[in-house]
């Protein structure tokens, strides 16, 4: 499957973004969508992922209750809603896809597919 990161871009500390991750050649219906990050210097880092069927949630402490992922299945898509970002949040932006249990799911190393990423920078 390939995955196509979009919507990143600079915006203030407080603003907020949507993320996109298209999906092509094959549809999300059997996989487990997510979201990384990794700023300069940093490890990549989990985000948030969505199971596809089910819709089931998961998140990073430390974006839980200002991030929100979606999925719109008609258009094989899953979104990353950012709100009251901070500059700490800045980094590049990588959506993931794969079946990897709950388990390791934060682990960067479970997934199979990668986006390209799309840089988030947020300014103080």
């Amino acid at each position: 499957v390939q995955l196509q990161a979009s919507g990143g871009g600079l915006v203030q500390a407080g603003g907020s973004l949507r993320l996109s991750c298209a999906a092509s050649g094959r549809t999300f219906s059997s996989y487990r969508v997510g979201w990384f990050r990794q700023a300069s210097g940093k490890e990549r880092e989990f985000v948030a992922a969505v199971i596809w069927s089910g819709g089931s949630t998961y998140y990073a402490d430390s974006v839980k209750g200002r991030f929100t992922i979606s999925r719109d299945n008609a258009k094989n898509t899953v979104y990353l809603q950012m709100n009251s970002l901070k500059p700490e949040d800045t980094a590049v932006y990588y959506c993931s896809a794969g079946r990897p249990v709950q388990s390791v799911m934060r682990m960067a190393s479970s997934w199979d597919y990668w986006g390209q990423g799309t840089q988030v920078t947020v300014s103080s």
